[in-house]
């Protein structure tokens, strides 16, 4: 049997270290996770938060990093630490609430909201970072958007897996067989973290998992906060379907123009092999997702419709947000992250 080596930087000995505060709420429960202060924000204060802020984001972020790999140093008994849950909860409100109210129509046609996933783009409108690091994008923005969406490959699947246990039948069945392919169909190489670890190797990134949490926007903490809340509360379980189905059915375009970018700008093997392997597996897994997955979730419980349209539109309004804010960046000749990427490449 094999076993994975401490320099593995996704293995469990390679917990991240604790970010840097974006604000009075994230610095306070930062400080709790440390263990310099038990004192934490009031309630109150945590519902006047700005709902796409960097302060609200952090603290969701690392409260519900808790669940996955946890930090360097913090208490694993924090995980589930009444005051902190409190807390939390305060953020997700807010955050929950500023989704349905800014997410799309709040409809309940599951099969329109779909097939609107399959349409795509005529030309560049002005949110396709696919689109533009395909057709002029440079090494140096390829790899700031690596660095920011490591925070979601490096955990890529983990938070869909929530889902399983409230699924039955064809739903749960389907899922798994998706997930099982994320996960590199028992292959510990094949996972697609690794493979992601790999790409970020290729482009001289630092891989190691939860490392590039500072550089971070806002924009980007919120799309991988958005799994995690939906993952964690079996009441949204129709709104993670909602946004597995909408990461499933627009990855293998995106992914067919990203591995494109990497070869024009003469990036290894290893990097386009992560962007391959989803063409590839995407396509499939559409269809799954689609017919199974969707279709069985909606046989069992049709109530869940709304929810399921819900997820769709939270994703692509997060999508959207964040691609706004990467293009604006870009296009201005100026770097999208909160600190410039400092490795080499």
């Amino acid at each position: 049997m094999t076993t994975t080596p401490a320099t593995d930087p996704l293995s469990h000995a390679a917990s991240p270290v604790l970010p840097s505060a974006r604000g009075p709420l994230s610095e306070a429960v930062l400080a709790v996770l440390a263990g310099r202060a038990t004192a934490l924000p009031a309630t109150g204060v945590v519902r006047r938060a700005d709902p796409y802020g960097d302060d609200l984001h952090l603290l969701l972020y690392v409260l519900y990093e808790l669940h996955y790999q946890g930090f360097d140093g913090t208490d694993e008994r924090l995980e589930w630490d009444p005051a902190l849950l409190t807390v939390r909860a305060a953020a997700e409100d807010v955050f929950l609430d500023a989704l349905r109210h800014d997410g799309g129509t709040g409809g309940q046609d599951v099969s329109a909201t779909v097939a609107a996933l399959l349409v795509e783009p005529v030309g560049d409108d002005g949110h396709g970072v696919s689109h533009h690091l395909q057709r002029q994008g440079e090494l140096w923005q390829l790899r700031e958007y690596a660095a920011v969406r490591s925070l979601y490959h490096l955990k890529e699947a983990d938070p869909h897996l929530w889902v399983v246990p409230r699924l039955r039948g064809r739903a749960k069945a389907a899922m798994v067989a998706v997930e099982f392919d994320e996960f590199g169909a028992g292959r510990a190489e094949d996972v697609h973290a690794r493979l992601f670890a790999d790409l970020m190797a290729d482009l001289g990134l630092d891989p190691r998992y939860g490392r590039y949490l500072d550089a971070a926007p806002a924009e980007a903490l919120a799309t991988v906060n958005m799994m995690s809340l939906f993952g964690l509360h079996r009441r949204l379980r129709g709104a993670l379907v909602g946004h597995f189905a909408a990461v499933e059915i627009t990855s293998s375009p995106g992914s067919r123009r990203l591995a494109a970018a990497l070869r024009r700008v003469g990036a290894g093997p290893a990097a386009q092999r992560f962007y391959d392997e989803h063409v590839e597996a995407d396509a499939v897994h559409e269809q799954v997702v689609r017919r199974e997955v969707i279709g069985g979730l909606l046989a069992d419980e049709p109530g869940l419709a709304g929810d399921l349209v819900f997820g769709i539109e939270a994703t692509e309004h997060l999508e959207d947000r964040l691609a706004g804010h990467l293009l604006a960046a870009w296009r201005a000749g100026r770097t999208a992250l909160r600190t410039p990427l400092t490795d080499t490449p």
